[in-house]
């Protein structure tokens, strides 16, 4: 199933939406900032893994060096 990602701006705005969700029987994970960071990260990797590829020689041309 699809997730969704909330950012409250102020510790009163979580606890609202956290109580809201949880009277809606939705479960909730409160993350840090270190596993948000990881969640970046991993959504970097994979735009990086599914990035075109370039050959050696075209970047070396790219520096001039060919």
């Amino acid at each position: 199933m699809t997730s969704l990602l909330v950012s409250p701006s102020s510790p009163a705005e979580l606890k609202l939406v956290t109580a809201l969700l949880k009277k809606m029987n939705i479960a909730t994970k409160t993350l840090s900032d270190e596993e948000k960071e990881d969640l970046g990260l991993a959504v970097l990797l994979r735009e990086a893994a599914a990035a075109p590829k370039v050959s050696r020689e075209a970047v070396m041309r790219k520096l001039g060096r060919a």
